[in-house]
């Protein structure tokens, strides 16, 4: 269920996140005019899952504001950590969930090295894939494989490029992964002092069901491309504008009135 109601043209309450919430009016007052970041007040829930989104409007959002709950503030809190932990070749850690990785996309082959040839075989762009992940960090191998682990079948049917007509000239895997969860990082904008999009509002409200939202998504979105890729027939010129085109897919999706999970979405289907 989805509701909008607006106070005096400057506060909009949006997404009902349960079937049984019961709606509210939004009870703020009218916007200050203390510039340009001014909002209707203090935000605050609405019903049962209803969030909030207070904005001075000059024909655009400006100032979006959410009042999360505490375990969405812990979710937050973790997610952002995460976000922030760049790869390090020397601890063990990581090099495990590397082995962790080549493990769960090639069972029963021996790994030669953490820096071998036999990396490229995955689409990393040398011997060496720690010099890929500069981009997006740890996360974007954790990603990577909670994919292998979570949902194998599409995993590997992307890995080999089994789907479809392919180009000649295809995207490499493994650091396309990685350029997905920069992609998603930026979607979301988690790591913005002050909320910005109501995607991140969305996402927010999801990540309370599930501490995995992110990673799940992420699943979602390189089918999604992948889906893309072959739809528009694309080379490797054409990469970004693919990912662009992804990301507007997942944008329409998480804002859809019946998607309360990562479940829910639509594009979800297309993983096995």
């Amino acid at each position: 269920m989805s509701s909008v109601v607006r106070n005096q043209g400057s506060c909009v309450a949006i997404r009902a996140f349960s079937p049984s919430s019961s709606f509210n009016r939004c009870s703020h007052g009218s916007a200050s005019s203390d510039g340009d970041g001014a909002t209707c007040g203090r935000p605050a829930w609405i019903g049962k899952g209803l969030t909030c989104v207070c904005f001075k409007r000059k024909g655009v959002y400006e100032g979006i504001c959410i009042n999360l709950t505490p375990k969405q503030e812990e979710r937050l809190k973790r997610l952002r950590h995460r976000m922030k932990v760049y790869f390090d070749g020397s601890r063990p850690d990581h090099q495990e969930a590397l082995r962790a990785l080549w493990s769960a996309t090639y069972p029963g082959k021996d790994l030669h090295g953490l820096i071998s040839d036999q990396w490229k075989e995955m689409g990393w762009q040398g011997r060496d894939p720690s010099t890929d992940f500069r981009g997006a960090g740890f996360i974007s191998l954790e990603n990577l494989l909670f994919f292998a682990k979570t949902f194998s079948t599409s995993f590997q049917i992307l890995l080999k490029k089994q789907g479809g007509k392919r180009s000649a000239w295809e995207y490499p895997f493994a650091v396309a992964g990685v350029n997905i969860t920069f992609m998603i990082m930026q979607m979301l904008d988690l790591d913005a002092m002050k909320p910005r999009t109501f995607i991140r509002s969305v996402f927010l409200q999801i990540l309370s069901e599930n501490e995995w939202a992110f990673d799940l998504l992420y699943c979602v979105a390189f089918v999604v491309m992948d889906k893309q890729w072959l739809e528009r027939n694309a080379t490797y010129m054409e990469f970004n504008e693919v990912l662009k085109s992804t990301r507007g897919q997942l944008e329409r999706e998480l804002l859809m009135d019946d998607v309360l999970r990562i479940e829910d979405m639509p594009s979800y289907n297309l993983l096995s």
